[in-house]
């Protein structure tokens, strides 16, 4: 809607303050002509610099470009994350299960 970087900036510094791991920016598009106007379309360049910025934060997955919305890809990040936990939680599963045995010996 025409945020200033200092803007963005702060509520992705506000998002990861608050425990948020995952974040999507996308390009506001006037629905209809009675809808609020567009202010200015951002470069695809822009995007890109916010999605390295909001990593380099800490976010887990960014999502950033002119189309991309809310739900962009969720599924697909919630299995990966998903995955991710189970093979880390299978992983210190079989750690203690060694260090239980190793401890019995």
């Amino acid at each position: 809607l025409g945020e200033e970087e200092h803007e963005i900036r702060q509520t992705l510094r506000d998002l990861r303050t608050a425990g948020v791991s995952a974040v999507t920016l996308g390009q506001y598009l006037q629905p209809s002509r009675t809808r609020m106007k567009v202010s200015r379309y951002a470069h695809p360049d822009e995007f890109a610099m916010w999605e390295r910025e909001a990593l380099a934060m800490g976010f887990v997955y960014c999502a950033s470009g002119p189309m991309v919305r809310s739900s962009y890809r969720a599924g697909e990040y919630y299995l990966t994350k998903y995955l991710k936990q189970r093979d880390a939680d299978k992983a210190a599963a079989a750690i203690a299960a060694a260090a239980s045995v190793a401890a019995s010996s």
